[in-house]
């Protein structure tokens, strides 16, 4: 069973940044492209970025020039570097395999993202 864990949120004023960090296990990771989703109370999840296998990347147009995916797969591991929060990046922060452009596993616990002063 493939499970994620994420860590790195917390709170932070606007203008501030964060570094998320996703482990994963139970998959042979390097071979995935994994995304970076984020859900804010009373909306949809949505996909902010995600990585290919081959280290191509693409962002959501608000997080364009401000957020950043890499990964790890010496560790299993995901990051999203994020800097010039804003209020509006408020949310539960997940990251999930992607295949099709559609996520394939459960759901981890997030890491919540609060920007505010």
């Amino acid at each position: 069973q493939v499970q994620f864990v994420e860590s790195g949120g917390g709170l932070v004023q606007p203008g501030g940044s964060l570094r998320l960090s996703c482990v994963v296990s139970g998959t042979s990771f390097r071979v995935h492209g994994m995304g970076w989703y984020r859900q804010a109370p009373g909306k949809q999840r949505e996909l902010v970025a995600v990585m290919t296998s081959s280290g191509t990347t693409d962002y959501e147009d608000s997080v364009k020039g401000r957020f950043t995916i890499s990964r790890d797969n010496g560790k299993n591991t995901v990051y999203l570097q994020m800097n010039s929060l804003k209020p509006e990046d408020t949310a539960v922060y997940y990251c999930n395999r992607i295949v099709g452009g559609t996520p394939i596993d459960s759901w981890g616990q997030g890491t919540q993202v609060t920007v505010s002063s």
